[in-house]
């Protein structure tokens, strides 16, 4: 009796390290997708994140015509690096409005003058409620609103030139 009680601790840990070892073994998910994919935007209305450009509300994305809504910061390096492509899809004649979170309007217009403004509205989220609301879990990320509001698709992490096309197509099926 007294032998079986000395091999229960070795169990415990051979069984501890097993498990620790299988979960190393499999792949990271990083992306944390939103449940609001298919449903309506909830109701915001954001004070402009600039002196340049409106804020943005929930309201304008019921206009008829689909939208991306691009959840970005002056801080965020992968939204540094996503300018270019915000750009191109405005060129491409993607309509962009913006959410900035937890920026200070001056970083965000030096952030806009430094890399460019697609942007026809920026609203501010200084607490993160709408970014949490819409199932945002970090930034960049970019949602494809269909033109009754709804939430059609979401990108996670930073639009790179490869993606452009795709959101473009996502625009086109969200406003059909």
């Amino acid at each position: 009796m007294t032998r079986w009680r000395l091999w229960v601790p070795l169990l415990l840990f051979a069984g501890f390290v097993g498990l620790a070892g299988y979960m190393l073994t499999k792949p990271k998910d990083e992306f944390v997708e939103s449940r609001m994919v298919g449903k309506e935007l909830p109701y915001f209305a954001l004070r402009p994140a600039t002196q340049d450009r409106p804020g943005v509300a929930s309201a304008d994305f019921r206009s008829g015509k689909p939208r991306l809504l691009n959840i970005f910061a002056s801080w965020c390096l992968p939204c540094i690096a996503e300018a270019r492509q915000l750009e191109a899809l405005a060129k491409a004649g993607a309509e962009i409005d913006g959410i900035a979170i937890r920026d200070r309007p001056e970083d965000v217009a030096a952030f806009l003058r430094r890399h460019g403004n697609p942007y026809r509205r920026i609203g501010a989220d200084d607490l993160s409620e709408v970014q949490l609301a819409i199932g945002s879990s970090g930034v960049p990320e970019t949602f494809v609103i269909d033109g009754r509001g709804r939430i059609a698709y979401q990108h996670i992490g930073d639009i790179r030139a490869e993606h452009v096309p795709m959101l473009l197509e996502k625009l086109a099926e969200a406003g059909s």
